[in-house]
């Protein structure tokens, strides 16, 4: 035993159960009247050859029932063992041996040392002890089980193994979710969730919590991890982010709480206004929407002038026109008719426009006018960043380090809080009276903060993508059962009916300023003006092209029955004048024009003709 102390090995474990303590037992008392010096010891593989003996009874038992034939037969190869004076020639080979294999394979039933049922040959959920030797003891630390033989799947602690130290932070407030009462009275939502998952294993698991922290301020969550890494602690269970510094120390598990950084500001409400009516639309896109307006109808006023009478008459006329047809689209009551299939392209797609513009302003004004509107001077992690105002986080938090790192604010801007009181009173004072301009800590404390505190709000999104588990020492198997136990709590609901037990009930929770949120901005509607203003472009473009050549024609017409050359101010003037004619009347005067000549022809011809007439006359005169 000397050369053996200190050694770790594996044994074959039997559970206890009420058949193997009756076996063992009985077997005392058999054997105690048989043995002078005592019992007979019976050891784990005494218990399994019991249970193999089992076996091949039912095992043949079957055989035989699926009228298996029990003989046997020389083997020839038996032969080669003649040399080592072994009399091999006397064995002889059981014929039947692979259908017994076959059924042995599938005896399913449960022994002395538990279920025995095999696959592919293997015997299911192999367990073993892992011992110690010491002394003349064995020591029994944990037991192991496998699937298929191929991979441990988990343990089951001895009850004389040491128990799990399980760190748990005592937190000085948001008791909620983590509570340390005297010293062995552990509460809160964390604490129901590794419970509940615990009893998801298919082993026990003896543990302890231990507080970690004095109880007077929040302790810093990664100097626990840290303990875990070097072994104090076995594992740790909280509220603990994962973050990616913490992963490299310890494993953690699925998460069951996601929580990612937020900003906290004070807020006021908003008061209503007889300018009320201007706030769902921002400046820009109230500028911007006039301008089209007024763009729309000059549109088309030039799609419509020269052949729609409706446009037409003196300046000041057209000029009123224009205005009216323009803004009397938003309310679909513009009285003029247009002519031209580019003029009603153009208005069915600005009348489309209106359409989305006037709905949205609507729902954006309700919004506004029913709904309790907050506002701050902080709208989200970046203006924040970008000011010089000192900023709050939750003492022990891993947020210091973070906006340290990721958005390099200066530490000196940067004041840790102890307490749910100390935040409200940062935050009422400001920075002007030596408080903080705003809180950064994660979304699932103050969601808890905001429950009493109306004031308050959370303003601009969530910049942080995190999460809340249970940290083990790396590679721990402990922590891989435990995710599949916490997804299996969140499968089935269980997850959330904590959450609500523990965290419901938020009455002044709120998701920050929403004036801002509920205005309509340019970018909302930009695709739409694009499309509209496409439209105005191509229409007129088309527009101009027939019009050019409308009036090329014109002239040609005109260079016909004169032939002067006009200058080009003359020419530019002549196409001003020829767009604001009529266009029945540019049409008609061609035709007028060839008439007066046919008509001036006939004049000229029956002159002629009389001219003719009367010379001839005088010359017959003269004759006679």
């Amino acid at each position: 035993m000397d050369d053996i102390q200190g050694v770790i090995t594996l044994r074959m474990h039997a559970p206890d159960t009420h058949e193997k303590r009756k076996f063992v037992s009985g077997w005392s008392n058999l054997t105690a009247r048989k043995a002078a010096g005592g019992t007979f010891g019976l050891n784990t593989y005494g218990l399994y050859a019991y249970d193999t003996v089992w076996l091949l009874a039912y095992a043949i038992d079957a055989f035989l029932n699926q009228k298996g034939n029990l003989s046997f037969s020389y083997d020839p190869g038996l032969s080669e063992l003649q040399r080592k004076n072994l009399h091999a020639d006397a064995l002889r080979i059981f014929d039947g041996g692979n259908l017994l294999l076959q059924t042995i394979s599938q005896i399913n039933f449960t022994g002395l040392t538990g279920s025995i049922e095999f696959s592919d040959e293997n015997l299911i959920h192999p367990a073993y002890e892992v011992i110690n030797v010491i002394g003349t003891d064995l020591g029994e630390l944990c037991n192991l089980a496998w699937t298929n033989g191929s991979k441990a799947r988990g343990w089951v602690f001895a009850s004389n193994g040491r128990r799990l130290r399980i760190g748990v932070p005592n937190r000085v407030f948001y008791h909620k979710f983590v509570s340390v009462e005297g010293t062995n009275v552990f509460r809160g939502y964390c604490i129901d969730v590794f419970t509940a998952a615990l009893n998801l294993l298919s082993y026990d698991v003896p543990y302890d919590f231990v507080a970690f922290g004095d109880g007077h301020s929040n302790p810093n969550t990664t100097e626990l991890l840290q303990l875990i890494s070097v072994g104090e602690f076995d594992a740790a269970v909280g509220d603990i982010s994962i973050t990616t510094d913490r992963v490299r120390m310890v494993d953690f598990t699925q998460p069951y709480m996601e929580s990612g950084l937020v900003v906290v500001a004070p807020v006021r409400k908003l008061n209503s206004s007889a300018w009320a009516f201007l706030r769902p639309f921002t400046p820009v896109m109230w500028l911007v929407t006039a301008v089209f307006f007024l763009v729309t109808g000059v549109v088309v006023w030039i799609l419509e002038h020269r052949i729609n009478g409706d446009f037409r008459g003196p300046p000041r006329r057209q000029i009123v026109t224009i205005l009216w047809f323009s803004f009397s689209t938003l309310f679909f009551a513009h009285k003029e008719k247009t002519l031209s299939t580019l003029g009603r392209l153009v208005l069915i797609i600005w009348l489309f426009v209106v359409l989305v513009l006037n709905s949205s302003y609507i729902a954006s004004l309700t919004s506004i006018l029913t709904v309790e509107q907050l506002t701050s001077s902080i709208k989200g992690i970046e203006s924040l960043v970008s000011s010089k105002d000192p900023i709050g986080y939750q003492r022990g938090s891993f947020a210091g380090n973070y906006l340290i790192n990721e958005y390099k604010i200066d530490k000196s801007r940067l004041i840790p809080l102890n307490s749910a009181e100390d935040c409200v009173k940062a935050l009422q004072d400001g920075p002007q009276k030596g408080g903080v301009a705003a809180v950064i800590d994660e979304r699932a404390y103050i969601e808890l903060f905001l429950s009493s505190q109306c004031e308050f709000s959370i303003v601009g999104q969530e910049f942080s993508q995190n999460g809340w588990g249970f940290a083990f020492p790396r590679d721990s198997a402990l922590a891989l059962d435990m995710s599949t136990a916490i997804l299996q709590l969140s499968e089935v609901g269980e997850l959330q009916r904590m959450h609500d037990k523990w965290l419901l009930g938020s009455a002044c929770r709120s998701e920050g300023a929403k004036e801002d949120a509920n205005r309509l901005h340019l970018k909302s509607f930009w695709v739409l003006f694009l499309i509209c203003g496409l439209a105005f472009v191509l229409a007129l473009l088309v527009y101009m092209i027939k019009i050019i050549r409308k009036f090329a024609k014109h002239c040609a017409e005109e260079l016909e029955g004169s032939s002067s050359q006009s200058s080009p101010p003359a020419h530019l003037q002549t196409f001003l004048s020829f767009l604001d004619k009529m266009e029945e009347d540019v049409k008609s005067r061609p035709k007028r024009r060839r008439m007066d000549r046919r008509a001036s022809n006939r004049i000229i011809d029956g002159n002629a003709s009389r001219n003719s007439a009367s010379f001839k006359s005088a010359i017959v005169a003269l004759e006679v």
